[in-house]
């Protein structure tokens, strides 16, 4: 699978929109091998179907390879990275390269979105997958041939994928660590500040960890968490109360300590953002939508969404699809004029 002791080559391939942090979170492990090795352990191209510039979803533009240069490489490592809209860019080109390279003894990865990519070129049928958080109900629909889940990042024979951002980093030097063993690897994580190592197996999301500390008290937290465990089929107020051991009046205050909403309103928040993956990035029909996010009323639905994210959506499901970078409306409208408990 990878070589040891040899230069290696990777091989990032982009798509327009990918996230430029987490492409070079992946990439930057191997450069600091290189430093503190004192000597080229690793060599590395970009490469994108069109070539010459590649816009990123910051609106930065990198200079790339066009795809049609590599074709006689022979990469150790391929890396796909995508973020917006993956399915607007699995060319048959693009796929056919991927392919090859996996078919020739090539590692080839997906990081955030490009899971959507290796699954569309056939590397995923019966394995297992990660993305985005944001993106895994939209993946597990068009592609149930795949267990997709939540994992930062999978490691299964010649094929990886990492949910993106900061868990590229790791997911490098996990594969750096495969290479070059123990030392370098640790020399390599404590140079570029990663105190500890997330390895196989840790989520993208802890219910026990914010990035803030948790400032929320216990039964807040468990109040959530029922409320995300009951995303279709709706529980009531009073019974959320009584599954979280907290009377309902205590409950209403609590979150508008710590929360800053009523959990009437909370509920239907989480229920919204769920829908909106299900929107943008599925075709399933509307009324399906709201159904699978506990919204019986397809009308209260659509009002509810409109007030939420600032068109209907039968609109987003249109506009929705081009990069937020370049949307004319905000992701998230506070809620203003919907009543709790509606």
């Amino acid at each position: 699978m990878l070589k040891k002791n040899e230069l290696t080559e990777i091989l990032v391939l982009v798509t327009p929109h990918f996230n430029l942090a987490a492409t070079m979170a992946f990439l930057d492990p191997f450069r600091a091998a290189n430093y503190l090795a004192g000597k080229q352990l690793f060599q590395w191209s970009i490469a994108c179907e069109t070539g010459a510039l590649c816009q990123a979803s910051n609106g930065v533009e990198v200079a790339v390879r066009p795809l049609d240069s590599i074709k006689q490489s022979r990469p150790d490592i391929v890396v796909a990275s995508s973020s917006w809209t993956p399915e607007a860019f699995t060319s048959e080109p693009l796929l056919s390269a991927i392919r090859k390279y996996a078919r020739t003894g090539s590692y080839v990865a997906g990081i955030d979105t490009a899971a959507f990519i290796l699954a569309e070129a056939g590397l995923l049928r019966g394995r297992r997958a990660t993305v985005h958080y944001e993106h895994i109900d939209a993946f597990g629909e068009k592609y149930p041939e795949t267990e997709v889940c939540e994992d930062l990042f999978l490691h299964e024979g010649n094929i990886g994928t990492c949910c993106g951002g900061a868990a590229t980093g790791e997911f490098a030097l996990f594969l750096l660590h495969g290479i070059v063993g123990d030392a370098l690897t640790n020399d390599c994580a404590k140079y570029l500040f990663y105190p500890n190592l997330r390895g196989l197996g840790a989520h993208q999301t802890d219910s026990q960890l914010e990035p803030l500390g948790n400032t929320a008290p216990p039964k807040v937290r468990k109040a959530i968490a029922i409320m995300e465990q009951h995303l279709e089929t709706l529980i009531t107020i009073p019974e959320l109360c009584r599954l979280a051991g907290v009377s309902q009046r205590q409950l209403n205050r609590l979150f508008q300590e710590y929360v800053k909403t009523s959990p009437q309103l909370y509920y239907r928040d989480i229920r919204l953002d769920r829908s909106r993956g299900l929107v943008t990035q599925t075709e399933l029909p509307i009324s399906e939508v709201a159904q699978a996010c506990g919204f019986p009323s397809q009308v209260h639905f659509a009002r509810a969404y409109k007030q939420r994210f600032g068109l209907p959506p039968s609109q987003d499901r249109i506009e929705g699809r081009v990069p937020f970078e370049f949307r004319a409306w905000p992701m998230y409208r506070p809620a203003v004029g919907i009543r709790d408990g509606e």
